[in-house]
This record gives C-alpha cells, sequence and structure tokens, in this order.
C-alpha cells in the first residue's frame, strides 16, 4: 500500500502548506509544468519523487523528467503526462497510446482544471489534479492525495490550497 500525493503546475511556486499534505504520503507525484530546478528539489528533498516536464519547463527539468511516464506501483498500471486531455476529449498524441493500452490510472495536468473522472469504454480512472500555483487562469490551488493498494485506487481526496495569488 503507498499513498501519492499528486499535483501539477506549480510553475515555479511551491507553498509550505503542499509539503506538510505531503508529509505522509510516500511518493509525491507531479504532472508538469514544475517551473523550476528548486521546485523539483524540494519535493524530491521530502519524498521520492515521479514526475514529466510539461510545456513551460525548460532544458534541465526536460533532461531530468521525460515527457511520459508509465509505470506499476501497488500493482496499478500508471501513465503520466502532462498534455493530455480528459475522457472523450484526449490529445490525438495521448488518445492513441491510451487505445493501444489502456493504464488503469490516467494522470495528466496542464489544463488547470480539477477533473477526477472515470472513462467507461478504455475501463480507466482520470485525474487532473488541476493547479496549485500562482500562475495561471484557475481560481482554487488544489492538490490530490489517494492510496494505491494491491490493483485498487481508493481514498481519493481533493485538497483546497487557497485562492490564485493568496500564499499560505
Amino acid at each position: 500500500m503507498k499513498k501519492i500525493g499528486l499535483l501539477s503546475d506549480t510553475h515555479g511556486h511551491l507553498e509550505a502548506s503542499i509539503l506538510t499534505h505531503f508529509a505522509e504520503c510516500d511518493e509525491i507525484w507531479h504532472a508538469g509544468d514544475i517551473g523550476n530546478v528548486d521546485v523539483a528539489n524540494q519535493l524530491a528533498a521530502l519524498k521520492p519523487l515521479r514526475a514529466v516536464h510539461g510545456n513551460i519547463d525548460g532544458a534541465v527539468l526536460r533532461q531530468r523528467y521525460p515527457l511520459d511516464l508509465r509505470f506499476t506501483c501497488e500493482a496499478v498500471d500508471v501513465f503520466i503526462t502532462h498534455i493530455g486531455g480528459y475522457p472523450g476529449r484526449y490529445a490525438t498524441r495521448v488518445r492513441h497510446l491510451l487505445q493501444q493500452n489502456p493504464p488503469q490510472l490516467y494522470i495528466c495536468g496542464h489544463s488547470h482544471i480539477l477533473k477526477i473522472m472515470p472513462d467507461q469504454s478504455l475501463k480507466l480512472l482520470h485525474i487532473n489534479p488541476g493547479a496549485c500555483g500562482n500562475e495561471g487562469f484557475h481560481q482554487m490551488k488544489t492538490i490530490v492525495r489517494f492510496t494505491l493498494d494491491a490493483g485498487a485506487i481508493r481514498d481519493v481526496e481533493v485538497i483546497e490550497l487557497g485562492k490564485r495569488g493568496e500564499i499560505r
């Protein structure tokens, strides 16, 4: 059993409250637009970090983190990318990958819109944790925690960090 802390679109801003919320997690996953190496280093210093780069990430982050991550964690097949869309509106590149070999858990960021929804046709769960940085059009900064246990995804929890622009 592993507890996962999931975030996206930090855009170079990492609130101290995120580290507190993720302190009890076993791993942290970042779905791109990290923003700078300092954010990645702070997260990796807290817990093991799995991340993908996003469209705003520079050369150093693009070298350190891939475009896509596919792995198994606690018997759950996971696929993470930054720009991917959601059920019924997948980006073309991602749609082909998902249709060829659907994961059990599909995670992306980019839109700054929190979404947790099943894709009945591909039999997967989609999670976009929204955005937790101060850049973008989102109103509320959000992160997600959940547990992976023996092939199951459970205890999915959305945490609101406050309005964009507020620092806590």
